[in-house]
């Protein structure tokens, strides 16, 4: 006949067996998010998968936080990215997360250091230290994976356009990803910004960046642009919505001035016609950030070098309207296809 300290002492071992078997299970699962089709994003698949082993030399391992999506994810959903990648693969960009193991050969790095990788919607990786960015102490995880992509877009196409202290940049998709960043940018370079989105809510946050005039171009934009500069124009046309909206952009460019093509998520990419550019004496310039990272890496580093800082010194303001966690990315999508995110969506791992 078992004793009452027998009895007590199996239900602990029970317990402990419990807590142990639990402990290795969340140990061995992780969440992602694949997209295993070519298709839309409501075929999306949470899954739970092996994490990573020990990191290999020159790698770390880290547990992502955070991380952003934005609307390439669905070109590439859809299949219709310049490249395509190779399915299945994990969907979403720059992540910010913690360091929790290195690899033998890499340093700088120390278990527990706050950094930015890519990564995307997955709890654990392990990637090149060289693709790890260290944050500043004190940087806010979730604004410093919200940043990157669309203010080195930004900072990138207002290079190319040549963007002067008193000129008028126009920014298109205002408050969209790449459009805010623009106009954030845009007045920390000295620019007099005209912002122009598709609803008052919208500019309402445009506002808060420092945006000196606001369209609502619901109804157009080319004469309000035209009244606003004396009839003369806008200098740099920063458009990532294309369509309609760079076919009236060519009826407000001012002489000598610069369209910067940096998407179109009007779902048509216009056509530029020569004779309005030879009368405007005016240019078109398209630009990708891979085609920046894998042609002049230089330039891409030291870019986001100049980004890092202006951030971890709030210079820049990055903004974040919606967070919802893995097994919402469906619905996080959704926002972005109903033109409902304003600046970032991030999702929480």
């Amino acid at each position: 006949m078992r004793t009452f300290e027998t009895i007590v002492s199996g239900i602990r071992a029970m317990m402990l067996g419990s807590a142990e078997r639990s402990q290795k299970k969340e140990e061995i699962a992780m969440k992602v998010i694949h997209c295993v089709k070519y298709g839309s994003h409501r075929d999306l698949v949470v899954a739970e998968v092996d994490p990573p082993g020990p990191p290999q030399p020159g790698e770390m391992s880290v547990r992502i936080k955070t991380a952003g999506i934005q609307f390439s994810d669905l070109v590439r959903i859809a299949g219709d990215y310049q490249e395509k990648s190779e399915l299945p693969f994990v969907i979403g960009g720059d992540a910010g997360g913690v360091v929790t193991a290195v690899g033998d050969g890499v340093e700088g790095f120390r278990v527990g250091d706050a950094v930015l990788t890519p990564g995307g919607c997955v709890e654990r990786v392990n990637v090149a230290a060289r693709r790890v960015t260290p944050l500043p102490e004190g940087t806010d995880l979730e604004q410093a994976a919200s940043f990157r992509n669309n203010y080195a877009t930004g900072l990138w196409g207002l290079q190319l356009g040549r963007l002067c202290p008193g000129e008028t940049l126009l920014v298109h998709g205002a408050a969209g990803g790449v459009g805010l960043a623009a106009v954030d940018l845009g007045k920390l370079m000295g620019a007099r910004v005209i912002a122009a989105a598709s609803s008052e809510e919208k500019l309402t946050v445009v506002k808060t960046l420092g945006a000196d005039h606001t369209i609502n171009y619901t109804d157009g934009f080319r004469y309000q642009v035209k009244e606003l500069t004396g009839g003369r124009g806008a200098d740099v046309i920063y458009d990532p919505v294309g369509g309609d909206v760079f076919d009236e952009s060519m009826r407000c460019v001012a002489p000598y001035g610069r369209i910067l093509i940096v998407g179109f998520t009007s779902g048509r990419a216009a056509t530029a016609k020569t004779n309005h550019l030879l009368v405007k004496d005016a240019q078109v310039i398209g630009y990708t950030m891979g085609g920046l990272s894998r042609h002049d890496p230089e330039k891409n580093r030291a870019n986001a070098e100049i980004l890092l800082d202006w951030l971890s010194h709030g210079r820049i303001s990055p903004y974040v309207s919606h967070r919802l966690p893995m097994d919402e990315i469906v619905e996080a999508y959704q926002l972005i296809v109903d033109r409902k995110v304003i600046g970032k969506v991030m999702i929480t791992t």
